[in-house]
């Protein structure tokens, strides 16, 4: 069975962001992500982990302007430096917080420029940021994103990422495979965990219900078949990372909406349910 690690950026909203982890390791998480832990003093999340047992797998590097719009800046001409500023912060937040895996967000492609120009500059901030995570440890990923929730954003589709892995090939470099936003925008989810699986360009998956974004147990995805197919090419092929839990509880923020939408989660985890 696939191991699963809560989103606390979307999951326990009706807790405060400090005290979600608890929320979550109460629910048998062993494992958390998020967007951005930039809010916090590093050490204070680390204490969280700790008292709760909790391990961190994944969270994003700085984006930009997040409340002004911006949704990453790897792409943008120009902003070089502030880039790799944000993610020498984010190395040092991995190290203490012993994360293994940093999300660089591409950004919105603006109007007037040149693809040509955002994906050189693209390319040429992650070959940097895969460089800086290699001496550190870490592995950087990118993750295409459907223009549905994000317009205008750069990566979209699965193949574009791997090519860019491919072409940039840093062993460290990976993709973020969303099959929520797969889904939206390819479809033939099954079909992708087959074909790049096993090529160890995969660096994490993460979930959520189409179209409406909620547990995976609610909409047009069959999860309990996805669930079986990664575990067979995972084992297939080594792999051993973990799936996030990046969706929205369809109770709302509610009171206990995140534990009562688990239902999909303990059954697959309790014997017998």
């Amino acid at each position: 069975m696939p191991r699963f690690a809560a989103n606390l950026s979307m999951l326990y909203n009706e807790h405060t962001f400090l005290d979600r982890f608890k929320a979550a390791a109460q629910d048998g998480f062993t494992a958390v992500e998020y967007l951005f832990p930039y809010a916090y003093p590093a050490q204070e999340l680390a204490q969280r982990l700790a008292d709760h047992g909790l391990q961190q797998v994944l969270f994003n590097a700085p984006p930009g302007d997040w409340d002004g719009g911006e949704r990453g800046i790897a792409c943008l001409p120009g902003r070089e430096a502030e880039f790799r500023s944000g993610f020498a912060r984010a190395l040092e937040y991995a190290q203490t917080l012993a994360c293994p895996r940093i999300h660089v967000m591409a950004g919105l492609a603006p109007t007037g420029v040149e693809r040509a120009a955002l994906q050189a500059t693209y390319e040429a901030n992650l070959a940097w940021a895969a460089g800086q995570a290699a001496a550190a440890g870490r592995d950087v990923l990118i993750e295409p994103i459907n223009p549905r929730d994000i317009p205008g954003f750069f990566l979209n589709r699965q193949d574009e990422a791997h090519r860019i892995v491919q072409k940039t090939g840093a062993a460290n470099l990976k993709v973020q495979f969303d099959l929520y936003h797969c889904q939206v925008v390819e479809g033939d989810v099954a079909s992708k965990i087959r074909q790049y699986l096993p090529t160890g360009r995969v660096g994490h998956f993460q979930l959520a219900g189409v179209p409406e974004r909620h547990e995976p147990s609610v909409g047009e995805l069959n999860y309990t078949y996805l669930f079986r197919v990664i575990d067979e090419v995972a084992l297939q092929c080594g792999w051993t990372g973990w799936i996030g839990c990046e969706y929205r509880p369809a109770l709302g923020a509610v009171s206990g909406a995140t534990s009562k939408g688990l239902a999909w989660l303990r059954a697959l985890t309790t014997p017998g349910v």
